[in-house]
């Protein structure tokens, strides 16, 4: 299953989210001459984030669960609600479109209650001010993978990307060979023959 993005309205690409920024020209700017390099600009970037485990624990399992809880009732206008404004912008109907796969393989995500995540993504707030975490939840025979964005909105954080996949936890063998009809499967380990007896005197 591949990952999937949810914010203002689109299905955007990890790297598309991070770049929130709008990116303005003016007509009146003039080209840069042919014969001079423009001096690179330094790029801004990620810092830690200042959040205590259990808080990122609450904002990841909370979000997961409101997308399990809308998948299982087709009602994502609770999901929506708990956006931010951004994330608002998609409508309950877009959302349930944009998760229809999600909800036809009825995915079962509720394991993140009880399942501590492993992060691959520390939390670190980004050039554009949102909080970025990734992870996974470990379990078997699948296991849950996210990669979530929030925005400050009142002094709170609310989502406003989700990105899920479920993928297998651990190496699964292949299946066994099927035995032809009529044919017998001799075992390798051949049992010793019977020691002759011995009659007692």
């Amino acid at each position: 299953m591949t990952l999937r993005w949810v914010s203002a309205g689109l299905g955007l690409l990890v790297l598309g989210l991070l770049i929130l920024g709008a990116v303005t020209t003016s007509a009146q700017q003039t080209p840069p001459q042919p014969h001079q390099a423009a001096p690179p600009q330094p790029q801004a970037a990620a810092k830690p984030a200042n959040i205590d485990r259990n808080g990122v624990l609450m904002l990841i399992r909370s979000t997961l669960l409101a997308l399990d809880h809308a998948n299982k009732t087709g009602n994502y206008t609770v999901l929506r609600d708990l956006g931010a404004p951004g994330f608002q912008v998609n409508t309950a109907a877009k959302l349930a479109e944009i998760f229809a796969k999600q909800r036809g393989d009825k995915l079962d995500i509720s394991g993140v209650a009880v399942i501590d995540p492993q992060l691959s993504l520390l939390p670190q707030i980004e050039p554009n001010g949102l909080l970025h975490v990734a992870g996974f939840f470990p379990s078997v025979p699948s296991q849950v993978n996210f990669e979530l964005l929030f925005a400050p909105v009142e002094g709170q954080w609310r989502v406003i990307g989700v990105s899920l996949s479920v993928g297998q936890s651990s190496p699964v063998a292949p299946p066994a060979p099927e035995v032809p009809p009529g044919k017998a499967v001799v075992s390798q380990k051949q049992a010793a023959p019977p020691k002759p007896s011995v009659p007692s005197k």
